[in-house]
């Protein structure tokens, strides 16, 4: 089903339908979840379907791998993902499994997704994300959509990222993400995310501000 354009944190972008999407961006964000100081980041535009592959930069996260369609708007999958290190240490590799469902509630399009992921370092534990997009505007070559999203995870994440052995909610985030037609082919994609770190990660002496900022804006081609 065709569906908004939606962009998120790792660089944001959804797009509505089978398009392949290609393309480049820059995001600023807190040096890690809790740091009270800023960093850019170029980053990748990527949305592609195939026949059973994806890979997409499209739900907060460079991710990809299979999937498998259970019923009408609703897929099932598995996939590796790029994820940042501790503090400002090595990034490194989870892989998982994920649910989503496309739909609409009149008419309001809506993505739901939940998305479990183990890191490959065992160290580095795991998370569980819940993450709702829903599109509010077309028009005019503009589209725009809200989200929201709640991840939880495991103490041996908790303790590698925060030193504070004790799982459960990891942060919670709100932000808005919209794309602009520049031509028939040539797309500009924005997005801007409020997080909050749980009361048990905010306990965490690494933690210098609770609340951070993400934002981002890129091109992207359309293939």
């Amino acid at each position: 089903m065709k569906f908004f354009l939606l962009i998120a944190l790792s660089l944001p972008l959804n797009s509505l339908g089978e398009e392949t999407l290609l393309g480049a961006g820059a995001r600023n964000r807190p040096a890690y979840d809790g740091a009270d100081r800023q960093t850019t980041d170029l980053i990748p535009v990527l949305r592609y379907y195939g026949a059973p592959w994806f890979a997409r930069t499209t739900q907060g996260i460079l991710e990809g791998g299979a999937r498998i369609a259970l019923a009408a708007g609703l897929d099932a999958g598995v996939q590796l993902a790029y994820e940042q290190g501790p503090r400002d240490g090595d990034p490194g590799t989870s892989f998982g499994a994920h649910l989503e469902w496309d739909a609409k509630l009149g008419p309001v399009p809506i993505d739901a997704l939940i998305r479990l992921r183990q890191h490959l370092d065992a160290d580095r534990g795991r998370q569980l994300d819940a993450r709702l997009t829903a599109g509010v505007y077309e028009g005019g070559g503009l589209l725009a959509g809200v989200f929201a999203q709640a991840t939880w995870a495991s103490a041996r994440h908790m303790q590698e990222y925060y030193g504070v052995r004790e799982a459960g909610l990891l942060f919670t985030s709100l932000g808005v993400l919209g794309s602009y037609d520049l031509s028939r082919r040539w797309l500009a994609v924005a997005s801007a995310e409020a997080r909050r770190l749980s009361s048990d990660a905010a306990r965490s002496a690494l933690v210098q501000d609770r609340s951070g900022f993400y934002a981002s804006a890129g091109l992207a081609y359309r293939f």
